[in-house]
């Protein structure tokens, strides 16, 4: 409806033509995209626009209405407003600092989206002019790509992410941004110079940052994990529950499909960067908590919602970072970011036909490997008087019911990783196979046994569990040898299966919880020798032809010389004893009993090398997944980020608190 307005006593229209008022600070950056200097007309434009509230949506929408070549043409304004924002970042007028801060950081992701195909240097020629850049920046001559990140280099901000960590309010509000920037800068060109922030976090030492950064990651963790419990409980209620019951569990398998929350492989970086470098950091993990704890309360306000993003994507909210950190299950007293990372794991892990996924597997196996080889770590793993009841999740199968969470008992932790290991093995023998965390799922259990021997650790184990997974490994790769074959050594990983049965057998005696544990062990062997023999007669026949596989199966075949010879010694015996006694079908307390009556008679040989292993070794083996995963993470994080949401009443807030 068109405005009434009254002039001179009489009533008239006003005219409905008439524009809105533009705002001063949007007529400003108009000035801006003209190709002439907006100061020639008013000396005083720059210290005037930084007094002006930001107007950060028209400012990126004008951005982006420019063309590549248009932006080129205004190269001199861009110049001016990028050293005018450095100029007034120094400003002691805490209006103009915040104005700065918001317009920088609209200012190099407008200028970076319209460099994407090009190198940094277009970037840095834009915002600063090649000329003023070695002066402003005082950039080194060795620049990458992303140009910028050498001054963070030269510039350290270590401290400055050290301190939001440390400090609990500054931890609600940007601990996840911080981790996260922290563990991007650690990878920055770490295998072609020394990265001073892989020095300065491998020497962290101080108590409460190494906790900040432990809380910030269990509070990623733990949203994750609970978010994914409340899709599994939806998926489990309404029709589809009535289906289910009156069909079976024919289809669950695709209904856990269905269930699908993005992996967070940035968080998962930064527990592995903060794992691997720093032994400091070790004692975190284990560090014991009510139910998580309640962390002290911040009062500084919510910051706006961000956009909807899939999780793993963004932070957990403020609200998830202030109140009592993830509700874990009720039977639970203690928890701590060790349980939680394997919660996570037992998810990520069940479904890795996606790459993302198929990643945050990798990226755990690697983190758990890293645990498995620190002797402090291990301390606690196996400590008897550090009992744990971990519910870990595991994929609905059609032959086995889905465990009570509250039937699994208390137990040191490593038990916790055994049963990720188990878990992993028993559910993913498919087509697609995943060879290399196969690999890596054995390593960790043989490491963990390693130092089980060497410090004659009788761990209370369901270890039968372990052996039946291994053996049925061994089934798996000789049922699919011809497939397999063509895209892996298989060999490699049949070694390593044999080997870890070699260290039972060799020196079982001294970490198996009883001697019955051992028996249980021959028994397994010998229930089961149909499988070794068969994959003896495999490894024979390929170690005697001169085709690429001769010397790998050579190896099994040399590694199998204990296992048959258990099977030859007592087979026949347990014959005799079943004909003797006119038994068709012996028990499994009778087998037992043949057993224990011919240990004495028993000969093994003795092998070279079996609790010893290679260490992990970032360099070069995992050198091209850590770059492509950088890379996929900081597309990600780039993505989601939302300077909109920096609110000037919140920076200023925080500016009031900087002395």
């Amino acid at each position: 409806m068109a405005q009434v307005e009254k002039k001179g006593g009489l009533l008239r229209k006003a005219s409905s033509n008439k524009k809105p008022l533009k705002e001063k600070v949007v007529l400003m950056y108009d000035e801006i995209f003209k190709n002439e200097d907006p100061s020639k007309n008013c000396p005083r434009f720059w210290e005037e626009l930084f007094l002006m509230k930001v107007n950060l949506e028209y400012l990126e929408t004008k951005l982006e209405s420019v063309d590549g070549d248009e932006l080129m043409k205004l190269k001199d304004n861009i110049n001016s407003l990028f050293q005018h924002c450095i100029v007034s970042l120094n400003e002691e007028h805490q209006i103009k600092v915040v104005n700065a801060l918001q317009t920088l950081c609209a200012l190099i992701r407008g200028v970076h989206q319209k460099n994407k195909p090009t190198s940094g240097f277009d970037i840095i020629n834009m915002l600063m002019g090649f000329d003023k850049a070695e002066l402003r920046m005082k950039v080194t001559d060795n620049i990458s790509q992303n140009t910028i990140l050498e001054y963070v280099m030269i510039n350290s901000i270590f401290e400055a992410i050290l301190q939001i960590l440390s400090v609990a309010s500054s931890r609600a509000q940007h601990g996840y941004d911080a981790v996260v920037l922290l563990a991007l800068l650690v990878n920055y060109r770490k295998y072609e110079s020394v990265n001073p922030y892989i020095v300065k976090l491998s020497i962290v030492d101080d108590e409460t940052t190494l906790n900040g950064m432990g809380l910030v990651i269990s509070q990623a963790l733990t949203e994750y994990n609970r978010q994914y419990k409340d899709k599994e409980e939806e998926n489990q209620g309404g029709f589809f529950s009535a289906l289910t019951s009156m069909v079976g569990n024919m289809f669950i398998a695709d209904a856990e499909e269905k269930i699908s929350v993005q992996t967070n492989e940035a968080i998962l970086l930064a527990l592995y960067e903060a794992v691997h470098l720093n032994r400091n950091f070790i004692t975190v993990l284990a560090q014991s908590h009510p139910e998580m704890g309640l962390v002290s309360t911040p009062t500084t306000p919510t910051l706006p919602t961000t956009p909807t993003t899939p999780l793993g994507t963004t932070p957990p909210s403020s609200d998830v970072m202030n109140s009592s950190e993830l509700a874990l299950d009720p039977n639970l007293q203690t928890s701590n970011l060790l349980i939680t990372f394997l919660k996570y794991c037992s998810i990520v892990m069940q479904d890795t036909k996606d790459e993302h996924r198929l990643n945050s597997a990798k990226l755990c196996l690697i983190i758990l490997t890293c645990i498995a080889e620190d002797q402090y770590a291990n301390a606690f793993l196996h400590d008897d008087n550090m009992n744990f009841r971990v519910n870990l999740h595991r994929m609905p199968m059609r032959h086995r019911k889905k465990a009570a969470d509250k039937n699994i008992p208390s137990r040191p932790l490593v038990c916790a990783v055994l049963d990720l290991m188990v878990e992993f093995m028993v559910t993913h023998m498919m087509k697609e196979f995943p060879m290399d965390l196969y690999v890596r799922c054995v390593q960790i259990v043989h490491k963990l046994i390693c130092y089980q021997k060497k410090c004659r650790v009788r761990l209370h184990y369901t270890w039968r569990e372990l052996w039946s997974a291994l053996i049925n490994l061994l089934k798996f790769l000789m049922s699919n040898e011809t497939v397999l074959l063509g895209k892996y050594n298989i060999f490699a990983l049949a070694l390593m299966v044999v080997n870890l049965f070699n260290v039972f057998i060799t020196y079982g005696d001294t970490f198996l919880p009883t001697p019955s544990s051992y028996d249980e062990l021959y028994y397994e062997i010998i229930r089961m020798h149909q499988v070794f023999d068969n994959l003896y007669s495999m490894v024979l026949r390929l170690s005697t032809n001169s085709g690429q596989w001769k010397e790998p199966a050579s190896k099994v075949t040399h590694a199998l010389i204990n296992v048959r010879a258990i099977i030859n010694h007592f087979n026949p015996k347990i014959e005799s004893y079943a004909a003797v006694n006119h038994i068709s079908q012996l028990s499994e307390d009778q087998v037992l009993e043949v057993v224990r009556s011919n240990y004495d008679t028993l000969t093994l040989k003795l092998q070279d090398g079996l609790d010893q292993y290679e260490r992990y070794s970032e360099q070069p083996k995992e050198a091209a997944f850590f770059k492509e995963l950088v890379r996929s993470i900081s597309l990600n994080v780039r993505k989601n980020l939302a300077v909109n949401t920096l609110s000037q009443e919140i920076l200023l807030k925080e500016f009031s608190t900087i002395s």
